[in-house]
């Protein structure tokens, strides 16, 4: 267990899923969310950066996913192009604190984006008024929510988008009953007792299984490609490694996360998704509700998770061009 309470321990070695760059430096570091958890995170710096103060981007996800993972490896690239950045462990998991662990929140982490913008406007390489956001899967999402709040934030991208709130709400492709929601939050709701006798939460069922029985879906399977192999496997990671508790989609189920989407504009959206990615209609449907300016990029014979960790797929020259053109 990487914390106690919010007692934060942080790794000393590089433990990440992708090579270290000798073309940027890299630190630990820890800053505190406006809820007063300490947020563990990886500060990225190009080695070539001078005196001069830089724009600057945080990164979060996938959800469910830790900085050593997909984040960190955004971060890591965009240094080497020339950004101040930051890939955070969300609230409860990873390396940042919070108790119980493994629980996610629309609320508490759409404020870790901002708090990750606090310690980067504080930051002496960094020009605050040049911050933005790159948010992965489920933290495409919450990085929408907070920019459309947090009016620091200067450009918004995202890649394999997910709005967690509408999956955990209505499932996928919205196909979840009145019913089958009443059943589940029925449960849930049962299920507070059970804890509360208990002390503690009880945990739902593993994220991914330990092995595929071969009637998988396809997006699980990719899922568990990366996630459960040495590709993208990290110990810290629910993901990989365990599960959320039981209860934990509770609020996602009645707090829409994407309501004032409208009100990022005028500040740019740029949104990417897999062409046969089964998330792409997150993005399509983000990009319709959002106002100008805005755009949607679809990577051809990409699927969801290719955006994770594939640089041959992940449009990093596209993302440098966007954050350059829209954070000057």
């Amino acid at each position: 267990m990487p914390t106690k309470g919010d007692a934060v321990q942080l790794t000393k070695t590089w433990d990440k899923t992708f090579p270290k760059s000798k073309a940027v430096d890299h630190q630990k570091v820890t800053f505190k969310n406006r809820y007063g958890i300490t947020l563990a995170a990886d500060l990225y710096l190009p080695k070539n950066r001078g005196n001069q103060r830089l724009a600057a981007i945080a990164v979060s996800g996938p959800f469910g996913a830790v900085k050593e993972q997909s984040s960190g490896l955004y971060a890591q690239t965009m240094a080497e192009r020339g950004f101040v950045t930051l890939a955070f462990d969300p609230s409860y998991t990873g390396e940042s604190g919070g108790e119980p662990r493994n629980v996610a929140s629309p609320d508490i982490n759409t404020e870790d984006f901002s708090a990750a913008v606090d310690f980067l406007g504080l930051h002496p390489a960094v020009d605050r008024n040049r911050i933005g956001i790159i948010g992965v899967c489920g933290f495409g999402g919450m990085g929408l929510n907070a920019a459309a709040v947090d009016k620091r934030i200067k450009a918004v991208v995202t890649t394999s988008m997910y709005d967690i709130s509408r999956v955990a709400a209505k499932g996928y492709y919205d196909s979840l009953t009145l019913e089958e929601r009443t059943k589940m939050l029925e449960q849930m709701s049962q299920q507070r007792w059970e804890d509360a006798k208990n002390g503690t939460p009880a945990s739902g069922p593993r994220i991914l299984p330990e092995k595929l029985k071969g009637n998988e879906k396809q997006f699980v399977v990719d899922y568990f490609n990366y996630y459960r192999t040495p590709r993208g496997f990290h110990q810290n990671s629910p993901n990989s490694n365990g599960a959320w508790t039981a209860t934990n989609t509770l609020s996602f189920m009645n707090m829409p996360l994407l309501t004032y989407i409208k009100e990022i504009s005028p500040r740019p959206i740029l949104l990417i998704a897999g062409e046969n990615a089964h998330s792409r209609y997150f993005a399509e449907d983000a990009y319709k509700a959002a106002a100008e300016p805005k755009e949607l990029m679809i990577i051809k014979n990409a699927n969801h998770v290719d955006l994770y960790d594939q640089m041959d797929k992940i449009p990093f020259d596209k993302i440098a061009e966007f954050f350059n053109k829209n954070m000057k």
